[in-house]
């Protein structure tokens, strides 16, 4: 079902684009950071100059802890290069009987982040190092516009029409890219492992049969199909202000990036007021996740968010205010007749994943981003999915980030997470 014809497109106020702004930097600023504590800010001021410095991932996180690391590049059809790290093997040096690689797993990242998400803890509780420890192959991927994906074969990141894409391209151009370059580089179908906006591209792709056919199983740590039933200040003011089309105009960039000047010192000083928590924060926006690290504001905003496309946020804003998740909407049927051949965008069908194909799902009781309400929505859609192919987990406790930094994971997620890639390897 298409979503409603009459709806109504509203501008976007200012006080309600300031807003938004601020609650999805602290939410990715905090993100990015969360586990600070359990490396140390010696660590993490030392990434930073490193990054400063434009060292890569493998150098900044990787081979410092004994790992080996490689860093790879992928051109996407439509001109944008990425970066993936791998590390194929743990610290003890073990890979898989023979010698050979390990099974290949490929780690996608959220928005307004990138491929550090999954080294920010230990290693005993990053889940990438917790992988290579397994003696899987893992491959983490850098979606387009982040700090190791910002190049590409013509346009300039200072250019407008370097910006100019929504996750629809993730899903057409950036995924099928990174899968087919780990299958091509290993010679093996990979597992595939997304958190947040990682899974929401996932299942779009996989519903268009996308990719499918070069990787093994999916495993989607808080999976998101729907919007409509989240509960944090970000996403009631995208339904109540619908931000729109016009943000782009609005704020004058087509790069959204949470670390410009302006958003950034007034993270800084809402942070420092006194009595004020950004962890009380982020649990207002994230739900009250379970077994987070605290760490200090400053330490953390060492590690600053990385940029996507205002377009990216615009169509988050659409699926907020729709229920249900589509193509960009380019709002004036001609311009979506002229992407699509119909005057609303094609909505993605996740009823079309293949009912074959291995999936696990875990979501959490207190997640107010994939709120349980809207994951039972795509649990609803997945009901013809083969069962002996459908695992899903459901932790009360869990809220949002748990399941990437939270201390704990490793007990209540990866264990489980990585039987079932182990049945399907």
């Amino acid at each position: 079902m298409n979503p409603p014809a009459d709806r109504r497109r509203a501008g976007f106020s200012s006080p309600a684009a300031a807003a938004v702004a601020v609650a999805v930097a602290l939410l990715s600023v905090a993100h990015v950071a969360g586990a600070a504590g359990a490396r140390g800010g010696e660590l993490l001021g030392r990434r930073g100059r490193d990054s400063a410095a434009g060292a890569g991932a493998c150098a900044l996180a990787v081979t410092p802890l004994g790992y080996p690391c490689e860093e790879h590049q992928v051109t996407t059809e439509d001109g944008y290069i990425l970066t993936l790290q791998r590390i194929p093997r743990g610290r003890g040096g073990g890979a898989a009987a023979g010698g050979r690689a390990g099974q290949p797993v490929l780690l996608q990242h959220g928005v307004l982040v990138d491929g550090m998400t999954w080294l920010l803890a230990s290693p005993e509780e990053s889940l990438a190092f917790i992988l290579a420890d397994r003696g899987f192959d893992v491959w983490i991927a850098n979606n387009r516009g982040t700090r190791w994906s910002r190049r590409h074969v013509y346009l300039d990141p200072s250019s407008r029409l370097y910006w100019n894409w929504s996750w629809d391209d993730l899903v057409v151009n950036d995924l099928p890219a990174m899968v087919d370059f780990v299958f091509t580089q290993t010679g093996q179908k990979a597992h595939y492992v997304g958190h947040s906006m990682g899974t929401l591209v996932a299942l779009a792709a996989f519903s268009e049969g996308r990719a499918v056919d070069k990787l093994k199983s999916a495993a989607l740590l808080t999976p998101v199909a729907y919007l409509g039933h989240i509960t944090t200040p970000i996403g009631l003011l995208l339904a109540k202000a619908f931000v729109g089309e016009v943000l782009a105009d609005f704020l004058g960039l087509a790069e959204f990036n949470p670390t410009s000047p302006p958003v950034a010192s007034l993270i800084r000083a809402f942070c420092r007021k006194p009595g004020t928590n950004c962890y009380d924060l982020l649990a207002s926006i994230t739900g009250k996740n379970y077994c987070l690290n605290s760490s200090a504001v400053d330490v953390f905003l060492k590690y600053e968010p990385q940029p996507t496309s205002t377009k990216t946020m615009v169509h988050f804003a659409q699926t907020v205010r729709d229920g249900v998740l589509t193509k960009y909407d380019y709002v004036l049927p001609e311009r979506n007749i002229a992407s699509y051949g119909q005057a609303e965008p094609p909505v993605y069908t996740m009823s079309d994943i293949p009912a074959s194909f291995p999936l696990f799902l875990t979501y959490g009781g207190r997640d107010s981003l994939a709120d349980p309400a809207d994951v039972r929505l795509l649990l609803d859609d997945l009901r013809g999915h083969d069962p002996d192919k459908l695992t899903v987990q459901y932790l009360e406790q869990f809220a949002h980030l748990d399941f990437v930094i939270g201390v704990c994971a490793k007990d209540y997620v990866y264990k489980d997470m990585i039987a079932f890639l182990d049945r399907f390897s």
